[in-house]
């Protein structure tokens, strides 16, 4: 009897031994499930929060854009208006001409009437002036329409929020062209040498090389502003190298010390003065590459110049 009540009293121990094991590990489990919750939406308020900064970035440069911008708009809006002005002050003759033809085709007037009608139109805006610059100037006001809406178009590919805009597969070479013609009037005192080899369309988010482009340019701009007896050379060049397309710009400027070199990345961290930068160019453009599935390479030397580097790669990732 004692053997089966030790047998039993055994038995019973281990089934309490096994159920509060299995509580325990029950209620751990909704511990770690709790936790691993929260760690999700941690993550998603960063990348929230991610997203927010890089918006708040490109609209702090949209205030450094927007001078050069209006200017290149102002250039091509200024000859339209003026050639859309002349078309006006000639347009009651065209009109008049067109009203004296159509009565003279219907016989509404004889034609010693219709020709000394048409004399004297003739010779209050000679028809030959009208002719030869008629269609001229709408030519030139067409083309600088065009130029002021591919200039708005650039604008916006900048300023689009990259939380609403997929990846798809981009020129390089185009994004470039876009952010040195948006830069155009901030570059106006630099001489800009680009390179740009045949290179295939990457898979990436557009709206993101353009912000690289233009921080990288601004930024090799501000480094070269004090160099009054050198000269500012910037150099853009984009080419292939080891499966990347590579994004290179070079400046001549006042270079970088290892200590400024060691911080450049990080958030907030800036040599500017106060008001002049945000500290956030580079941890955005570190960011965005980074999110690409690139790197960045980083050479400067004091009083010599930098040149950063932006490597993307060719090859399509699954969790792009």
């Amino acid at each position: 009897m004692n053997g089966s009540n030790n047998f039993e009293h055994a038995f019973l121990e281990e089934k309490k031994q096994r159920l509060t094991a299995e509580q325990l590990l029950k209620d751990k489990s909704c511990v770690l499930v709790a936790i691993n919750n929260e760690l999700q939406k941690k993550v998603a308020d960063l990348e929230h929060q991610q997203k927010m900064f890089i918006q708040t970035e490109k609209m702090a440069t949209l205030g450094t854009l927007c001078a050069g911008v209006a200017h290149e708009i102002n250039n091509p809006l200024a000859y339209a208006m003026s050639n859309i002005e002349s078309l006006q002050h000639v347009a009651p003759t065209l009109f008049a001409m067109l009203k004296l033809n159509d009565q003279y085709l219907n016989n509404d007037i004889p034609e010693t009437c219709y020709k000394s009608e048409l004399a004297l139109l003739n010779k209050q805006q000679h028809f030959s002036w009208i002719g030869s610059e008629f269609l001229a100037q709408i030519n030139d006001s067409l083309e600088g329409l065009r130029r002021i809406k591919h200039i708005v178009h650039n604008l916006l590919n900048f300023t689009h929020s990259t939380a609403n805009q997929d990846k798809q597969y981009i020129d390089v070479i185009e994004a470039a062209n876009n952010a040195l013609k948006l830069l155009s009037n901030q570059l106006k005192l630099c001489e800009v040498k680009t390179h740009f080899d045949l290179v295939p369309e990457i898979f990436c988010n557009l709206s993101s090389i353009n912000q690289i482009f233009i921080n990288l340019l601004m930024n090799a701009r501000q480094a070269c502003e004090f160099n009054t007896t050198k000269g500012s050379i910037l150099e853009v060049n984009v080419f292939e190298v080891t499966e990347h397309i590579c994004i290179e710009v070079k400046d001549n400027g006042c270079g970088m010390s290892e200590e400024v070199q060691a911080h450049i990345f990080d958030p907030f961290y800036t040599t500017k003065d106060i008001g002049e930068g945000t500290g956030m160019g580079m941890t955005l453009v570190y960011a965005m590459v980074r999110d690409h599935h690139g790197k960045i390479e980083v050479n400067s030397t004091i009083d010599i110049g930098t040149t950063i580097r932006c490597l993307l790669p060719l090859k399509v990732m699954n969790n792009s």
